[in-house]
C-alpha cells in the first residue's frame, strides 16, 4: 500500500482541523475519504490572550481591561465518503470563555460564558485529479456549506461565543502532492453571513499549507487569513454610535494566524491522536491569542 493511499485512509479529517474553533476558518482539507468510510473525532482546544488589536493597533490590554481572557473548546467532527470523490462533513463545538479579573461583560453581565456554538455542515467534491510527469499529483476541488447558530448564545459582548450569524460558505482548493510525500495546498473561500439583528460583515478567507506525511505521522504548517469586507473599528465614533459593545458583531474583523498540526496513527489505521498549535500574528479588531489542541480520531470502514 502506498503512502498516499495510507494518507487517504488515515487522514480523512484530522481532528486538528477543528482547532479552527479558535479562529473562524473553513473545516475543509484537500484529502478525500473512500466511499462509505466514516471518520469521527473529538478534540479539546485552549486559547488565551490579553493583547488585542483595537483597529489595526496592537494594545497591551483587551476591551474593558478584563485581564487575560481564556477559552476552552470541546468539538465533535465527522466526515463520510459518499463517493470516492464526494464527502460530507459535520462539526459542532462547545465553548467556555472567562476572564481572570472578574470584570463583568458589559452586555451579558457575567465574567464567564459557555454553551454550544454553531453547527457546520459541508459538502466537498473533487473536480480534477491528474498525475504529472514527475510522478507528482495535482487535485482541484471545492466545497459548499452552512454554519447555523444552535446554542442560543448572546451574540454581542466581549465574551460572546460567536456573532450569531448564519454563514453560507463557498471554498475552492488546489493541492499538489510529490513523490517525496510533501504536499502544498491553497484554499480560497467566501463567507456570506446573515443575522437579523446585526449587520455582520461578509468575509473572504485564504490559506496556504505545507505538509509532510509517511505511515508513522502527518504534519503541516499553515498560514490563514480573514478579510472582512466592511464593518467599523472598535473605539471609532461609528462604533460608539452603534452601541459600543452591543454592536461588536458589526465590527470589521481581520486576522492572519499560523497553525502547526501533527497527527499520529495508533492502531491499525483506525485510531489516532492529533495535536496542534495556533497563534494570531496580526489582526484588526481581533485578539492576539495563542492556543493548542489535542484530539482523538476514530475511523470506520
Amino acid at each position: 500500500m502506498t503512502n498516499i493511499t495510507n494518507l487517504k485512509k488515515v487522514l480523512l479529517i484530522l481532528c486538528l482541523a477543528f482547532i479552527s474553533s479558535i479562529s473562524a476558518q473553513t473545516i475543509i482539507n484537500g484529502f478525500f475519504p473512500k466511499k462509505k468510510d466514516l471518520t469521527f473525532a473529538t478534540s479539546y482546544s485552549y486559547k488565551s490572550y490579553n493583547n488585542f488589536f483595537r483597529g489595526s493597533t496592537e494594545t497591551k490590554s483587551n476591551p474593558m481591561n478584563m485581564g487575560e481572557i481564556s477559552s476552552t473548546v470541546v468539538s465533535i467532527y465527522g466526515e463520510y465518503g459518499i463517493l470516492d470523490w464526494l464527502s460530507t462533513t459535520v462539526a459542532l463545538p462547545y465553548i467556555s470563555t472567562q476572564n481572570e479579573t472578574g470584570v463583568l461583560d458589559p452586555v451579558s453581565q457575567t465574567n464567564e460564558v459557555s454553551g454550544v456554538q454553531d453547527l457546520s455542515m459541508f459538502l466537498k467534491a473533487k473536480v480534477l485529479e491528474k498525475d504529472l510527469n514527475n510522478s507528482s499529483k495535482i487535485a482541484i476541488g471545492g466545497a459548499a456549506g452552512v454554519s447555523v447558530p444552535v446554542g442560543g448564545y448572546e451574540e454581542a459582548g466581549i465574551l460572546s461565543l460567536g456573532n450569531g450569524a448564519t454563514a453560507f460558505d463557498g471554498c475552492g482548493f488546489i493541492q499538489l502532492k510529490t513523490p517525496a510525500n510533501l504536499f502544498i495546498e491553497l484554499q480560497a473561500a467566501y463567507s456570506l453571513r446573515n443575522n437579523s439583528d446585526f449587520d455582520v460583515p461578509n468575509a473572504t478567507l485564504f490559506s496556504a499549507k505545507l505538509g509532510y506525511y509517511n505511515k508513522w505521522f502527518y504534519a503541516h504548517a499553515k498560514v490563514g487569513t480573514q478579510n472582512s469586507l466592511d464593518g467599523f473599528d472598535i473605539g471609532s465614533p461609528e462604533f460608539a454610535a452603534a452601541g459600543g459593545a452591543q454592536a461588536l458583531p458589526e465590527t470589521e474583523v481581520d486576522y492572519t494566524n499560523f497553525y502547526f498540526d501533527i497527527y499520529v496513527p495508533l492502531y491499525k489505521e483506525s485510531i489516532g491522536i492529533s495535536s496542534g498549535y495556533i497563534t494570531n500574528m496580526s489582526g484588526k479588531n481581533f485578539d492576539r491569542a495563542s492556543g493548542f489542541s489535542l484530539g482523538l480520531v476514530y475511523k470506520i470502514e
